[in-house]
């Protein structure tokens, strides 16, 4: 443990399992005080739990202009300010061909992968821009760099979080607020099986023939890179959209 967060309040969407609650974690144990954040309240309140008073679960839909605004306002409540927020939350659909996909399906995807980080950066920039300081950064996918077949729209959602992360961080710069994004491959998450199609040994060893390291992206690993990216350390980075993905996108 090196303390890098220490000090720093962060809310984490999406934290009640995978990578969100991998982030949770090593934020925890780095000394950050954490907001967990998500639509599955008995999940946020799991992960919470098991974290200690370092951490304090809210239920949010951040599909939801107030449910968003209340997830913000639960950090200044519960620990006293905001330094980081993490949009983390994120759903896919199953592999199929690009005319098939229902409008729904298609609406609800981009409501969770697109519109919740407007939602999310038009209720924390100007508290950000008052304090002069502040981090943001979304998880995207490899999804948005190289994009595989059949899986078109997940994709074009993720390939507009990166474009709106380096814009966010162009604008948002003079401010004192850094904004970059991570590209995780699929990973050991409740989303492996919809990325997929199905989960059986002979589908997995295709897809992990397509990752030169050989495995999946874990919840430690996005935990690790976030960190970084979040802490002081990092700060002169902004902008970046880092590849977590053993080698997926070379």
């Amino acid at each position: 443990m090196h303390n890098r967060l220490e000090g720093k309040v962060a809310v984490i969407t999406g934290a009640g399992s995978g990578f969100g609650e991998g982030m949770a974690r090593k934020f925890v144990a780095e000394g950050a005080r954490v907001i967990v954040a998500d639509r599955d309240a008995a999940a946020a309140e799991r992960v919470a739990a098991a974290l200690g008073s370092s951490a304090r679960s809210v239920h949010a839909d951040v599909t939801i202009a107030a449910d968003v605004a209340a997830m913000l306002d639960a950090a200044q409540a519960q620990f006293g300010g905001l330094h980081i927020l993490v949009n983390n939350a994120g759903i896919g659909h199953v592999p199929q061909p690009l005319e098939a996909l229902s409008e729904a399906e298609f609406d609800r995807i981009f409501a969770v992968n697109v519109k919740a980080i407007y939602l999310a950066a038009r209720a924390v920039v100007p508290r950000f821009k008052l304090q002069k300081s502040g981090v943001i950064l979304n998880i995207a996918s490899t999804a948005g760099v190289s994009p595989r077949p059949r899986l078109t729209w997940y994709n074009a959602s993720k390939g507009w979080v990166i474009t709106a992360t380096r814009s966010m961080a162009v604008e948002l710069a003079p401010f004192g607020i850094r904004v970059n994004a991570l590209n995780p491959v699929a990973g050991e998450t409740p989303l492996l099986k919809t990325f997929m199609g199905e989960d059986t040994p002979e589908v997995r060893a295709k897809f992990l023939a397509t990752i030169p390291i050989g495995r999946f992206s874990t919840p430690e690993d996005l935990g690790n890179a976030a960190c970084f990216l979040c802490s002081d350390e990092a700060s002169m980075i902004t902008g970046v959209a880092m590849e977590v993905d053993g080698g997926r996108c070379i």
